[in-house]
């Protein structure tokens, strides 16, 4: 069977029982006539979440961007919204936009927006009230970064090139319709998940005046030079990051910070060593470089430090070895004398003040990032002169929200999703002890159905994260309330091999993913039907991206549970480093050798190479657009299933790519449906719950 919406899944399987109708099954649902009281498919387009709050110079305003589903474009749409610091008192600031960004005097605010069919560069004097469009450049700019003196604006666009081509076709008669012309490939990465297959141009810097005219290119050449931008106090220079040299595509993660004269576009690189060295940061007085990298050892992780110079960066060397996790961002104290800087430590993004002598100290601990679907960790966060703290923050209750901090006391200024949630029953979440068999100590999470009595038992659902070097944490996840809402617990784990645990405990599968994760996968498993609330008879699994290939590896080794559901997974990783995105990755990162030198490692860790073991009935679910996990892994997959008679489904997302599999709030929910009609066409029926069919 190969299906192209999970809905039509759904009612193919025979299920009568879609996201939207789940509510009228659970025992704490609304009549009929009344809104559903528990979490449903339609309510992903009742959420909004905030993102990229920037704190004004002066500590009084905030702008952010306010995310929300578009009900009539199946879309989350941007707008900008500003917060009075002492009020906490909200006022809309443009209807669509994003990366807005304060001018060094607090007076203005640059941002970018939708011009027609290409995002352009606008300035808001927020005495008047009014926007002007300072850039008509055809790039979308990135990275946008004031002057010390207000004047100018620097930024990354793409500047368009010229297709390469071989031979040329006979000449085409007036009027004659032909078919499109030859496309040439030589990139050596010649695809990106999300946007798809490159197009001729190159990523370089720009500047224009802040009152707009001519911008004026600093950078040139076949190399791509990103953000974010970083100007020295005298406005002389601008330090950015980029792979560049004879060999550029060639690397993978070896970039180095470079500093470009704005006058006369000179190039300096400051860094050389073997890894990646990025978002570079001059210090207020431009005495310092502060930037984050490490040193590449060809593993499948390393923790990204943050890292001080001179104004040359020279003398470098490492703030944060000691801490043992990984700098996610930073920003200079507004005295030169510390930095600010956020990173993951055991399931929560914190925010914590680290000296120029290596000393941390903690200030925030309840960042939240930006997704929904998932309980992944993440978060912004923006500092100004008087040190007030804006960032995204929240917990397991709702979407991130703004909140703020000033001697070390958080605020919270919006609850953007007050209004849903109180209306809604939804999941209670609570963290369990897990020990794995070699005496680990692992997180995980529980969630259990909304008015589930004590003492009762449900039907658990293993969510397994990607990566596999990422992180879970205890944050607000629509898959996790619509699969609680349904009548199931949830359990989710950072097993060996999660971030946030230090670099030893991620290093734990490095050359040998999926291993040992697997056990730290069932003894969390093992720890929910223990504390009473797992039913043991009735046990799914499911997870996307790395989560995907555990979810595969799981039925190859253990027929325990009824179901499974393998998302965008790897299930061949020789065909998986031949036709994913970043072309030389897998190869260099994850295995020792090349797929022909050595091609028995690379298959005894496919999960392809346990398919003659699957009993469990297993979902095969990947967007059309996938290029990290392409979709043929997933039909690989799939006809494997088939050839062995497991029963088996292939649910497509269309125009979804790997890293926007979940964008479209209809997408979603109706992606958590399919899943949901999978399980309970083999889940164990009791008290109201769906009879297993044949």
């Amino acid at each position: 069977m190969r299906l192209t919406l999970a809905i039509a899944l759904a009612t193919s399987l025979g299920v009568a029982t879609p996201v939207a109708s789940i509510a009228q099954q659970q025992p704490n649902a609304a009549p009929a006539e009344g809104p559903p009281r528990a979490f449903t498919g339609a309510d992903l387009f009742g959420l909004s979440i905030a993102a990229d709050p920037q704190i004004s110079p002066d500590g009084h305003t905030i702008v952010y961007v306010r995310r929300s589903a578009d009900v009539m474009t199946d879309r989350m749409q941007s707008s900008l919204w500003l917060i009075d610091v002492a009020s906490g008192r909200q006022t809309p600031f443009a209807a669509q936009g994003s990366t807005p960004r304060w001018s060094p005097d607090g007076t203005r605010v640059a941002y970018a927006a939708a011009d027609g069919d290409r995002s352009q560069l606008f300035v808001r004097w927020l005495s008047s009230g009014t926007s002007a469009r300072v850039t008509s450049f055809p790039g979308d700019p990135q990275a946008l970064a004031w002057s010390p003196d207000g004047r100018q604006l620097a930024y990354v666009a793409t500047v368009a090139g010229e297709a390469t081509t071989l031979g040329k076709a006979p000449p085409k008669p007036e009027g004659a319709k032909w078919a499109e012309p030859l496309t040439v490939i030589d990139r050596i990465n010649y695809r990106n998940d999300g946007p798809g297959y490159v197009k001729p141009g190159r990523d370089h810097l720009f500047v224009v005046a802040a009152e707009g005219g001519a911008a004026r290119q600093l950078t040139f050449g076949a190399f791509d030079d990103g953000g974010p931008l970083s100007w020295t106090p005298d406005g002389r220079s601008i330090v950015f990051a980029a792979i560049r040299g004879p060999e550029a595509d060639r690397q993978v993660m070896n970039s180095d910070v470079i500093a470009v004269d704005v006058t006369s576009g000179a190039l300096r690189t400051l860094t050389s060593r073997d890894g990646p060295d990025a978002k570079p940061l001059v210090s207020p007085d431009g005495s310092r470089i502060a930037w984050l990298g490490f040193d590449d050892k060809r593993r499948s992780y390393e923790n990204t430090q943050l890292y001080i110079g001179d104004r040359n960066a020279g003398g470098a060397k490492s703030l944060t070895e000691p801490l043992d996790r990984g700098i996610e961002d930073a920003v200079w104290a507004a005295d030169g004398r510390s930095l600010f800087a956020s990173y993951d430590d055991r399931g929560r993004r914190k925010v914590a003040r680290i000296g120029l002598d290596g000393r941390v100290t903690p200030i925030i601990d309840n960042v939240g990032g930006d997704g929904l679907d998932r309980p992944y960790t993440g978060g912004a966060f923006s500092v100004s002169r008087n040190g007030t703290i804006a960032y995204t923050g929240g917990d397991a209750s709702a979407p991130a929200d703004v909140w703020v901090s000033s001697g070390g006391k958080p605020r919270r200024l919006t609850q953007l999703n007050a209004v849903m949630t109180a209306s809604k029953a939804l999941a209670p979440i609570r963290k369990i002890a897990v020990t794995a068999p070699d005496g680990r100590s692992i997180d995980a999470w529980l969630a259990t159905p909304p008015g589930q009595p004590a003492g009762k038992r449900a039907p658990l659902i293993l969510e397994i994260h990607g990566g596999p070097n990422s992180a879970y944490g205890p944050s607000f996840a629509t898959d996790v309330q619509l699969y609680a809402g349904a009548g199931y617990a949830v359990l989710w784990t950072n097993p060996r091999g999660s971030t946030s645990y230090g670099a030893e405990f991620a290093n734990l599968i490095d050359k040998k993913y999926p291993s040992a994760d697997y056990d730290d996968l069932i003894a969390a498993v093992d720890a929910a039907i223990a504390d009473g609330t797992a039913d043991p008879d009735n046990l799914f699994v499911t997870g996307g991206s790395g989560g995907g290939v555990l979810t595969a590896w799981i039925v190859g080794k253990t027929d325990r549970f009824k179901a499974a559901a393998t998302q965008k997974p790897v299930i061949n990783w020789a065909s998986e480093a031949l036709t994913m995105d970043n072309t030389l990755f897998t190869s260099r990162y994850w295995f020792t050798k090349l797929p022909w030198e050595d091609p028995m490692s690379y298959w005894n860790r496919s999960p392809l190479s346990l398919v003659g073991n699957v009993k469990t009935p297993t979902l095969v679910v990947v967007g059309s657009d996938d290029y990290r996990t392409p979709v043929s892994e997933s039909e690989q997959y799939y006809a494997a299933l088939q050839i062995r008679g497991v029963p088996t489904a292939l649910v497509k997302v269309p125009g979804a790519s790997h890293g926007g599999f979940t964008s479209r709030p209809s997408q979603s929910a109706a992606k958590a449906s399919a899943i949901l009609a999978w399980f309970d066409r083999y889940r164990v029926g009791a008290g109201g719950n769906a009879a297993p069919k044949p």
